[in-house]
């Protein structure tokens, strides 16, 4: 049987643009009436806390053991593990299973049965406590970048009793997950959750001993909260499979652009698609139903592209939430017959997607710590948190860069449409200000009005912010947080997240140092703090920049000032082997060298492994659609000229078009036969072999996508045999 591509495509094309959205309907409350979001929120999450089914003395007994860093009594944990399973068996789930976060990036399960018998043989739904609070699933087949041997298989998941359970629902069924850390059989980390809860717990301690010292004598603990923001674009399940790249890779190879594509503008919180509106009305029904405070959607700059934002909240949950989010988008755009892309550049040309982390620490009395008051020019404990921060981030640029690295990444970072890969903060006009006056000795004097005159009176004033919003910093001051702006849209938060806890810990913990010497040769608490902003900003001040982060003349100027500016994942990965670099998380127990050794062995066969793939699917849809499409179109532009040959009619254009394809197909094919032979070189030294790849093959491999593209243009849509950025961007 043949396949007709020709029509193939176009009935692709057909089916995409006659989908319907599909119908979803909010469920209706006892009284008929539609469900309020509060009616149904967090309806599928299991929270100790909250249970019913467990007494207050028992809560207390193991939130008691959680702030001394103790196990906890197996009584108690038989008694989370009797009303977890009573709560989810009476929702219909049939199974459990240990949800963790190992090194692939994703999340894993592994379902066992609530089935068990009773000591008379009766079959019984069970969960016991040993099956609650410790799992043991094969260690050996996941990422350990050669800690340990194949035979060396046992690994350990461990409950997280700070972050709620929860159910997944799916066709025939619900299953109850469970967070859980992930190490090995020796206790190494094979995961994202366990360093990221290390440096949530060694942060608490060494900011909490600031703020005391600051005056803040109420202050017992403090938390990092989080509110990430996920970009993503969506497309058509028939556009989606019939494209090898996407599939193989996350990402078209190459395509030609389309004329008009993001210039207008018009896109950027334009009106949402019905069809696409649709998707989003029941991704935030489902996210809401697990208790994940989705709040904000919107169309963004590319054609195709959108994003939705949560609320902030405690930064271990909004890690287990952002995990899920991306989960539940896939899961939910299927049923709409569409697929998400959360790759960091799935279309070349146009504006790839982000993860702009939002991130903050609160106390126990609720005290935002980077919320500036209404005169932060007097808020000292303010200006020193930030003065902190922006030490963090210049002293441990390297790390942090590090943190956000991977090949999606790296289409996109200093890619003028992303923050650029030197690492900067943007702190505003008024808190550079305010920075540079201490530094000089003078005086601040406040702006005497901050009201926008809109100079209408059908127009509300508007308040004025301290500072504006830079989306050209990787690290911006937004008014009372900062926004991580430069990690990938495919990115599991945890990892960023910990590096940049751990890089503010360790300048705290020197801070209160310094503040406890200050204090005890007779210095006030103002006059102490003072002298640390001095001390920090004297330094790092360098580290902020508050121009345009996509100009050359930034980077330029960027390393006049000697801020590293590592382009590609190779370089930011040898961070990894310079113990300069990541001795401090280390010295605050966050990983171990072996752990450290883990990752970048980890993270560097990752990039390499995403690059030979797309090179080899690249390689294989030349030859299995570009190629034959160009010889199809020179079949028929072959006979076109024979046959006006011989009645003596002129060919100008069909030899000038015959020609250019050919010469076109000899050059793709040449270099694909170039490319083909790289890959099949043996490499011992795989560091080098990643420089070669980003500095090298990469190029190499825009050439070719370049030539792809033009071809693209040369064949008529009718030889063509892959959906084009016209199908996968507009037609929905």
């Amino acid at each position: 049987m043949t396949v007709d591509l020709k029509e193939s495509v176009s009935s692709l094309r057909n089916r995409a643009t006659s989908r319907n959205p599909r119908t979803f309907t909010i469920p209706l409350d006892n009284m008929g009436q539609v469900k309020k979001v509060s009616d149904y929120y967090g309806e599928l999450t299991f929270d100790f806390k909250k249970s019913e089914d467990i007494s207050d003395l028992t809560k207390r007994e193991i939130i008691k053991a959680l702030d001394e860093g103790q196990g906890i009594k197996k009584e108690h944990a038989e008694a989370v593990a009797n009303a977890v399973t009573r709560w989810a068996v009476n929702l219909g789930a049939t199974h459990f299973c240990h949800w963790f976060q190992p090194l692939t990036g994703g999340t894993a399960e592994k379902h066992d049965a609530f089935f068990s018998f009773s000591k008379e043989g009766k079959a019984i739904e069970r969960l016991s406590a040993s099956q609650l609070l410790q799992g043991e699933p094969d260690a050996s087949s996941f990422p350990n970048g050669g800690s340990r041997s194949t035979f060396e298989a046992r690994g350990y998941t461990s409950w997280d009793l700070t972050s709620p359970m929860f159910l997944i629902e799916t066709t025939n069924g619900r299953t109850l997950c469970i967070p859980t850390a992930f190490v090995s059989y020796k206790g190494e980390s094979l995961d994202i959750k366990t360093p990221l809860l290390k440096s949530i717990s060694i942060l608490s301690p060494a900011v909490t001993k600031f703020l005391q010292l600051a005056g803040h004598s109420d202050t017992t603990s403090v938390q990092v909260t989080c509110g990430a923001e996920q970009e993503y674009f969506l497309i058509d399940k028939a556009f989606y499979f019939a494209r090898p790249d996407l599939v193989m890779t996350g990402r078209t190879l190459f395509g030609a652009l389309t004329t008009r594509n993001q210039q207008l503008e018009d896109h950027y919180f334009g009106l949402i698609p019905d069809r696409i509106l649709a998707f989003m009305q029941e991704l935030d029904y489902e996210l809401h139903r697990l208790g994940i405070p989705s709040k904000t959607r919107h169309n963004e700059v590319a054609p195709g592209q959108f994003e939705m934002a949560p609320i902030f909240c405690e930064a271990n949950v909004a890690s287990d939430n952002n995990q899920m989010i991306m989960t539940t988008m896939r899961r939910i755009a299927e049923k709409h017959n569409m697929m998400v892309l959360l790759h960091e550049k799935p279309f070349a040309g146009i504006n790839g997607s982000g993860k702009h982390v939002n991130w903050s620490m609160s106390d126990n009395t609720g005290l935002n710590l980077l919320e500036p008051g209404t005169e932060p020019q007097s808020n000292l404990r303010f200006l020193a948190t930030v003065a902190i921060i922006v030490e963090a981030l210049h002293r441990y640029a390297k790390p942090l860069r590090m943190a956000i690295s991977g090949a999606g990444n790296d289409h996109r970072l200093g890619a003028n449409e992303a923050p650029p890969s030197i690492i900067s903060a943007y702190l505003g006009d008024t808190l550079d200000k305010i920075f540079h006056t201490i530094m000089e000795d003078k005086s601040f004097t406040p702006r005497s009005n901050n009201v926008i005159d809109l100079g209408t009176n059908q127009l509300a004033h508007l308040l004025q912010d301290n500072t504006d919003r830079n989306r050209t910093s990787p690290f911006a001051f937004t008014g009372n947080k900062f926004e991580f702006r430069a990690v990938g849209s495919s990115h599991a938060i945890g990892f960023p997240m910990t590096v940049l806890n751990a890089a503010v810990t360790d300048i705290f913990v020197e801070a209160n140092t310094f503040l406890e010497k200050e204090q005890a040769a007779g210095q006030s608490v103002d006059q102490s703090l003072m002298s640390l902003i001095k001390k920090l900003m004297g330094n790092s001040l360098k580290a902020v920049f508050n121009g345009d982060g996509y100009s050359k003349e930034w980077v330029e100027e960027a390393k006049r000032r000697g801020l590293p500016n590592l382009r590609t994942t190779p370089e930011a990965l040898k961070t990894m082997l310079d113990k300069n670099d990541y001795s401090f998380l280390v010295r605050n127990g966050i990983f171990k060298e072996s752990e450290i050794e883990t990752r970048y062995n980890i993270l560097l066969e990752r990039y390499i492994k995403i690059r030979e793939i797309e090179m080899e699917t690249m390689i294989d849809m030349i030859h299995q659609f570009v190629i034959p499409s160009g010889l199809e179109y020179k079949t028929v532009l072959a006979k076109l000229i024979k046959d006006q040959k011989e009645i003596g009619v002129a060919s100008n254009f069909e030899m000038d078009a015959y020609k250019k394809v050919s010469l076109k197909i000899d050059e793709i094919h040449a270099l694909s036969l170039n490319l083909h032979k790289e890959l099949s070189a043996e490499h011992h030294d795989h560091q080098k072999y990643a420089e070669n790849i980003a500095a090298e093959l990469m190029t190499t491999v825009t050439t070719m996508a370049g030539i792809c593209n033009e071809l693209e243009e040369l064949i008529p849509n009718q030889f063509y045999t892959l959906p084009k950025y016209y199908d996968m961007l507009f037609l929905r």
